[in-house]
């Protein structure tokens, strides 16, 4: 055990985790090492493993970019390919020019790759020559050196009794044929780039004979700096609420009030919250659904909105429901204003109509009659009748009537162009009506035109309106998967078919025009005889004069010119595709499933409005620990409560006090919910005392509902003491058996200044374990706060020097112990607990790849109570390529392995299950909360804001061996 020393310039050195409040001064390598002969033939090649994307800007948010690389090793030529994914390189060393003169370099690379020069040997002076791409998505063959115009340098003069120091970076993601290579030439066009070899490189330093974490010979350069020099400048803005700034992240360094101020404030009770289940037999891992959670206030932006276009579990909707119908439900579309000028309408002849019997003996697709509003909402395409349609489920609740926008279907347009009809005697004969309803009132029915069959066939009419249609030629034919045809095997005495001679009928089209809409009629297909088919021509009449009959729709009463077009007939077909034939349809009939879209498009009203109320979907959540939803926040606890128990609890601060506090701002309430017995508060305020100091008060309160216990002074008073000269109107949260008592919590303070113990077991791996000393000596470096303790068990690493890392580190208090064999997570744990010998003292059992919020140390001690609480906060894993000032990730709402307890409770529980958990870890967090549960003790459960656990490689880790392929 040792106490280390505050040491600035050694925080200012390695330390990074802090870069996005202070920018470092660039600290590059201006002088190079020695270099030695036996350098030649080799490059130094650095590995960072697992880390996705695919530009350079990429690598170098890794946070161990460039000082610690998953590997060090050396290559013999500026062309690599690990057939592997994933990952970034930094290949660097010397380039030994064989002449004098002029020369160009070039890169090539799947992904991105950026190739450095120095105008001599220093890292200092390396400038950007070459690079593929910067947005990870540009790649080159291999060998393909002149794709890009940015792969191509300059010419360089350069001389062979010099050697310049280079460097090179390449990004592969998870994608491709991984590759990068460098190639030069003299300073010629008709000269092909060549492949750098070992003939003409040397390496910068040897680090065969060095451990992981000795990095002081590693360069640094603009190119790779740990400052992150140009990640800043191509860093984009992130969209995270959880970066915002929050007064939580600081309130610890506002001095506490004192003590005394507020002991006797209230009156004391006794706490026994009826959740907890000491004694109670909990099944192997069924803790997890007797920890409940904490609601919070103000809102802490933990809920993860910038996640949730791949998760919207927080919705409480299926996400196959959200998948194909959305949000709708929960909007109410206004009703839209008809245009008397723009009604739809139209122009029947009862002459024109088959008559049922003829149409069911036809044999040939006919459309029923409409019926008016059906209770079904359907919706189609604007205003084509016949366009297919899909049922939306209906809403429940408040939101039964929200689908009524459904509502434009075309039974419903063709419904009003009947009535419209109706509305208007004397002018249009109007379509037949059958049956009455129940009141004996007649309901109309409008019927789609169809011709009968028999009339000869008039002169076709121009159309009345040029040039609307923009075919110049028939489109092609789309199948028929709906409504095939119905044959039947008699041939009808009312209806003579022709041989060779078919019918295709088309239902009515309304469609936008220059002067309204208008609407496209039946057509007829048929053979000039046996063998071949006459097909109109589709920008022939739209309004043609058939059988004598004119059939004719149109919205407005405007006149249309009656000029004459001839149709054209068409090349035919053979007899023997006459049944292919027969299950198609013209592109223009809506009786097809799927319509060409090059044809057939949305109707989009923009126009359209709708109603809509607001909702508070936090109302929905419950303190039940959802193990399914992973983006997800803390539970939003409402301002009226809050504002109604600190209220009371500050006139009985300043009744005791003299009337000396004034609140200044409400920091942080959280609230444990109890409905049977009372709710638990954290209470953490700012306050100005006198009106000149500003002090922290952060104190636990009990809002006692039940009373029916006479064993505590405070709950033997049946009316309970007095609240407030003026009580507010008791609202629903607070009154279950009478009046509320707001009392002290026996038992139940926590200690501001109790040490904590950060316990973390650790093998072979150099640069997480120098990352966590870096953190913890920044962590004591930014709040002072002496009273901390990291307990590092190692399992025997070979990778760098741990005590020595230890020693060196500005740490206040640190403890190493060694253990021989393979890691076993449980067993270093549980030796690093029987390492504290204050049992009085807080033991935080912890992770290597965390990052840790300035406020941990406060909120452990908060959120821990010696045989009362144990403390689980949860932490957000982020994800492949992701980092703290980029919070790509989510919750991990089912871990508990990060977790605070006193020693001494630790103890009575039986500490960590070193048998059963001994060459395997996983499920010995689960299990360690049962046995913390049944021992009586809560587990508060939140989610922490800058709280991170870091994306990393799993190869090489603790006692896993790696296989060496036998061959490429």
């Amino acid at each position: 055990q040792g106490d280390g020393q505050d040491s600035e310039d050694w925080f200012s050195r390695g330390r990074r985790s802090d870069r996005a409040t202070r920018h470092p001064k660039l600290n590059l390598t201006k002088q190079a090492l020695p270099w030695n002969d036996r350098f030649k033939g080799k490059a130094n090649l650095h590995v960072f493993e697992d880390w996705c994307g695919g530009a350079v800007r990429h690598l170098r948010k890794n946070l161990h970019f460039p000082l610690f690389p998953h590997a060090r090793t050396t290559v013999k030529k500026l062309a690599v390919a690990p057939k592997w994914k994933n990952y970034g390189l930094r290949i660097f060393g010397y380039i030994h020019p064989f002449k004098d003169g002029d020369f160009q370099f070039s890169v090539a690379s799947d992904d991105n790759s950026e190739f450095w020069l120095s105008s001599d040997e220093s890292p200092s002076n390396s400038r950007l020559a070459a690079f593929v791409g910067k947005l990870g998505t540009e790649w080159t063959a291999p060998g393909e050196f002149t794709k890009f115009s940015s792969q191509v340098s300059k010419p360089l003069h350069l001389m062979s009794s010099r050697r310049y120091y280079f460097e090179l970076l390449h990004k592969q993601d998870d994608r491709g044929s991984d590759h990068v290579e460098v190639g030069w030439r003299v300073f010629l066009p008709s000269l092909k780039f060549e492949v750098i070899d070992s003939s003409y490189i040397s390496l910068y330093t040897d680090e065969s004979s060095l451990k992981m974490n000795h990095v002081e010979h590693i360069p640094q350069s603009l190119a790779s700096h740990s400052g992150s020099y140009l990640w800043e400048a191509q860093r984009d803005e992130h969209g995270a609420d959880m970066l915002k700034a929050d007064p939580r992240d600081t309130f610890f360094l506002t001095p506490a009030i004192e003590a005394s101020r507020v002991q006797n404030v209230l009156v004391p009770c006794a706490y026994s919250p009826t959740y907890v289940v000491k004694d109670f037999p909990i099944a192997r891992y069924q803790g997890l659904q007797f920890v409940y959670l904490s609601f919070v206030y103000p809102n802490d932006f933990t809920r993860l909105t910038h996640m949730e276009t791949q998760n919207k579990c927080f919705y409480r909707e299926s996400p196959l429901y959200l998948e194909k119908f959305g949000f709708y439900k929960y909007m109410k579309m206004d009703e839209e204003e008809e245009d008397p000028r723009q009604r739809a309408f139209l122009f029947l002849d009862t002459d024109s109509f088959l008559d049922e019997e003829e149409e069911e003996e036809e044999g040939i697709d006919s459309p029923e009659p409409t019926e008016p509003a059906p209770a079904t909402k359907e919706r189609s395409l604007g205003l084509l009748p016949g366009a297919s349609s899909k049922e939306i489920p209906r809403a429940t609740g408040d939101y039964r009537d929200d689908l009524d926008y459904y509502s434009f279907g075309a039974q419903q347009d063709r419904a009003r162009a009947g009535a419209s009809l109706a509305a208007q005697p004397g002018r249009w004969s109007t379509s037949r009506s059958t049956g009455t309803s129940t009141a004996g009132v007649a309901q109309e029915k409008v019927y789609v035109t169809r011709l009968q069959p028999g009339k000869s066939r008039g002169p076709a009419q121009e159309p009345a309106f040029p040039s609307i249609f923009l075919y110049p030629s028939p489109p092609r034919r789309a199948p028929l998967r709906s409504r095939s045809p119905q044959r039947h095997p008699g041939p009808s005495s009312k209806l003579r078919r022709l041989p060779g001679r078919r019918r295709r009928v088309l239902p009515s089209l309304l469609l936008p025009g220059a002067d309204g809409l208008f609407s496209r009629e039946t057509r007829e297909e048929a053979t000039a005889g046996p063998g071949r088919t006459a097909t109109a021509d589709y920008n022939s009449s739209e309004a043609a004069l058939l059988g004598g009959t004119r059939v004719t729709s149109f919205l407005k009463m405007s006149e249309t010119t009656a000029s004459r077009q001839e149709g054209r007939e068409g090349p035919g077909k053979g007899q023997e595709e006459e049944e292919e034939e027969e299950e198609e349809v013209s592109d223009y009939s809506y009786e097809a499933a799927e319509l060409p879209q090059s044809w057939l498009e949305d109707s989009i009203n923009w126009q359209r409005t709708f109603s809509v109320s607001s909702v508070d979907f936090e109302l929905l959540r419950s303190d039940w620990n959802d193990l399914r939803c992973n983006v997800s926040g803390n539970l939003q606890l409402g301002e009226g409560e809050v504002v109604d128990v600190v209220a009371q609890y500050l006139e009985k601060l300043n009744e005791k006090n003299g009337g000396i506090y004034t609140l200044l701002r409400i920091i942080n309430v959280e609230k444990r919910r109890d409905t049977a017995r009372g709710n638990r508060y954290l209470l953490e305020l700012e306050l100005a005392e006198r009106g000149q100091r500003t002090v922290r008060l952060s104190e636990y309160v009990y809002v006692l509902l039940h009373q029916g216990k006479q064993d505590d002074s405070a709950e033997a008073n049946p009316e309970g003491p007095a609240l407030a000269a003026t009580e507010p109107q008791p609202s629903a949260w607070s009154v279950l058996y009478g009046k509320p008592v707001l009392c002290q919590p026996l038992q139940l303070s926590w200690k501001q200044d109790v040490m904590v113990h950060f316990v973390v077991p650790v093998k072979n791996q150099a640069r997480w374990v120098q990352q966590f000393i870096w953190d913890m000596a920044g962590l004591y470096w930014a709040t002072k706060d002496a009273n901390f303790n990291v307990i590092l068990v190692d399992f025997d690493s070979e990778d760098m020097d741990v005590e020595k890392a230890l020693q060196e580190a500005p740490l206040p208090r640190y403890q190493y112990l060694r253990r021989t064999g393979n890691f076993e997570r449980s067993s270093g744990l549980q030796a690093g607990v029987d390492a504290v010998e204050d049992g009085h003292s807080i033991v935080f059992l912890c992770d290597l790849h965390i990052h840790f919020p300035p406020n941990i140390l406060d909120s452990i001690r908060k959120h821990c109570v010696e045989g009362k609480l144990a403390y689980a906060p949860i932490v957000m894993r982020l994800s492949c390529g992701s980092s703290p000032r980029e919070p790509n990730g989510y919750w991990e709402v089912n871990g508990f392995g990060l977790f605070g307890i006193y020693k001494s409770d630790f103890d009575r529980v039986g500490g960590m299950n070193t048998e059963e958990f001994r060459d395997r870890w996983g499920g010995e967090d689960w299990e360690l909360l049962d046995r913390v549960l049944q021992s009586g003790l809560e587990v508060e459960r939140l989610r922490l804001r800058n709280f991170y656990h870091y994306y990393h490689s799993k190869r090489g880790m603790w006692n896993a061996r790696s296989k060496k392929a036998l061959k490429d």
